[in-house]
């Protein structure tokens, strides 16, 4: 039997196949949050052929529309324990970034390392703030894992949600919610640093976010 879900999801784009998007629920009754940001992976390729016959051709183009980082909210149609898009409506228009290799790694992130360093801690973040004083942004700095584990790819694929990351920045800061400024998240990984950088830009195309871009991307 078929059945339907409505569910709030994060987008972490195509990291299986190019007919596939992952979403990341973002879902949460407050008891035990890191157990809500589940994977799905929803076949889009049918959705697709199929555009003109059981999907209508609006679905199809708002699915293809969706980027990495964006907040949706999303009807899902189950058939045999698979999923598949009956509706979709954009929250916020986030956008996730991914740089590897980086070099002349700007100074806040390293203080931040610093200070993770000095307390011999594996994590640290910090607020950073425009020179008004205004904050700008949530800036975390992450020890690099030896062995098999890699915290950039996790991330990328959503073994390790960004989420409370995101939720993380929020807390406390005079900005508007998510819904009303896009963020900008950008995920560095140094090719001369120990750390790994996660830095969520409060606006998606302030000049602090075109400055990461214009340096890193």
């Amino acid at each position: 039997m078929d059945m339907t879900t409505d569910g709030r999801y994060r987008v972490l784009g195509r990291p299986r196949d190019p007919d596939e998007l992952l979403l990341i629920s973002v879902d949460d009754d407050g008891d035990h949050p890191l157990d809500a940001f589940e994977p799905t992976y929803v076949d889009t390729g049918s959705l697709t052929d199929a555009a003109d016959a059981t999907a209508t051709a609006d679905i199809a183009d708002d699915v293809d529309a969706l980027r990495r980082g964006m907040l949706v909210d999303a009807t899902l149609e189950w058939t045999d324990g698979d999923p598949q898009f009956a509706a979709v409506d954009v929250v916020a228009e986030t956008v996730f970034e991914f740089y590897d290799g980086v070099t002349g790694l700007f100074e806040a992130a390293k203080e931040t390392w610093m200070v993770a360093e000095g307390d011999n801690a594996p994590m640290n973040g910090r607020v950073t703030k425009n020179t008004d004083g205004e904050p700008n942004g949530g800036l975390y700095v992450f020890a690099k894992q030896s062995g098999a584990q890699d915290l950039f790819e996790e991330f990328r694929n959503g073994m390790r949600p960004l989420e409370p990351l995101l939720r993380r920045a929020d807390e406390g800061e005079s900005v508007p919610p998510e819904s009303e400024q896009p963020r900008a998240v950008f995920v560095l990984r140094p090719a001369d640093e120990p750390f790994l950088v996660v830095y969520v830009v409060f606006r998606r195309d302030g000049v602090l976010a075109e400055t990461m871009r214009s340096t890193y991307g």
